[in-house]
This record gives C-alpha cells, structure tokens and sequence, in this order.
C-alpha cells in the first residue's frame, strides 16, 4: 500500500511516499524544506517531486496521512487543504495524526515535545515512551515547567530550552518525522479504516474576527 505523507504544522514542509506492507512502513521517497513562509508555494513542488523519485503515480497512492497539527493558521490550512483536495480527486481515504506525535513517538522514557507557536510560545503535549499523555496545549514556556520530563524534543524545546528546563540532546529531532506519522496510521490503512476528516488542531483562535456593528453616531 503507497500513501502520501504530509506535514506542515511546522516550518518544516514535508511531503512523502511511504510504502505500508504487512509488518512494516517504508519511506520511498520524502522532501522536507525548512521555510515557515513559503508553505504555499512549496508544498505541491514537493509532492511532485517525492511521487516523480519513488516511481509512484497519483492514481497508485492508497491513502494520504496528514498531520494535524498543532500549527499556526496558515501553514497547517495549506496541508490539510491540500491532503483533501488530492483525497477527494482520487476517491481514496485521508488519516489524520497530531504533528506533535510524528515526535514524540520516537522518544524514550518521559519527553516533552514542544514546537514553535510564535508570540513566544510553544505547543506542546508530554510523552511517556513515545506515549502522548498530556496535550496538545499552547503556553508560555515558562508555564511549562511543572510538567514532569527528563529530556525534550523540537524545535520550540530547543529555542526556549532555557525556560523550560529540559536537555535537548545535540541529534534530537526538531520536526515531526513522515516515517512516524505514516507508522501512526498504518494499522488504519492496513485496515481499510473509513476516512477520517482533517480538523485542524489550531488551539487558537484566529486574529482575523468579523467586524462588529457600526458604533452609532450621537
């Protein structure tokens, strides 16, 4: 079973073809750019380039796995945009994975993983061997403290790696692995599971808000 991988919950754009048999989850091709303002313009350049490297046209792929996020408003809107829009022209199932597993997964004993939120903020969710027991939040990182870990992962753990208090070893992974988000949903696609709808883990509201009505002139 091929399925297409996507992720852009971070700045890191990723697109990938993974292979799911029986027993395993094999990544074919992948294309990973880091770039938080280009999500747009570099996501579907990617996929035409993992699909052109693994040999695999649109019409082979069995199933699209998309993180979920958490991500700021723009970047994840384009993922997920994306994942349904080529779902919904092939007739094939999407499966949706928080982001934040694609890292925490791949942690051993207790680990939080933190991204980058902006406004000096991180997104985080707290692991127990590569089990999420707490989260997705957003906060301060210095709100985050309290929360009980012997190391961290991400790119928001290693930016505030000061205020939060945790190790965040040298080869630790920054961004969510298509690998691991692939292995996350694969029992489902193994399974032929019925496509699940994309909702976006934003945890903010939006800036944009309507307009209230017109103050009255005296």
């Amino acid at each position: 079973m091929l399925v297409l991988v996507l992720d852009t919950a971070t700045p890191a754009i990723t697109a990938a073809v993974a292979e799911i048999t029986p027993t395993d989850v094999r990544i074919q091709a992948e294309r990973v750019t880091v770039d938080g303002k280009k999500h747009g313009e570099l996501l579907a350049p990617q996929i035409d380039a993992a699909l052109a490297e693994a040999g695999v046209k649109p019409r082979e792929l069995t199933a699209i796995v998309a993180g979920v996020g958490p991500g700021p408003f723009t970047g994840l809107r384009v993922g997920l945009m994306t994942a349904a829009a080529i779902a919904d022209a092939l007739g094939i199932p999407t499966y949706a994975v928080c982001s934040l597993d694609g890292l925490g997964a791949t942690t051993s004993g207790t680990a939080l993983v933190a991204t980058d939120a902006r406004r000096r903020e991180v997104y985080w969710a707290a692991y127990a061997e590569g089990q999420r027991v707490d989260g997705p939040h957003v906060a301060k990182p210095a709100d985050v403290g309290q929360t009980v870990a012997d190391h961290a992962v991400g790119e928001g753990a290693r930016k505030y790696a000061d205020q939060l208090g945790l190790a965040v070893g040298a080869e630790a992974p920054d961004y969510p692995s298509a690998e691991w988000l692939a292995r996350l949903a694969a029992s489902r696609v193994r399974e032929n599971a019925p496509s699940e709808r994309l909702t976006p883990l934003y945890l903010r509201r939006p800036d944009a808000v309507e307009p209230g009505a017109p103050k009255k002139v005296s």
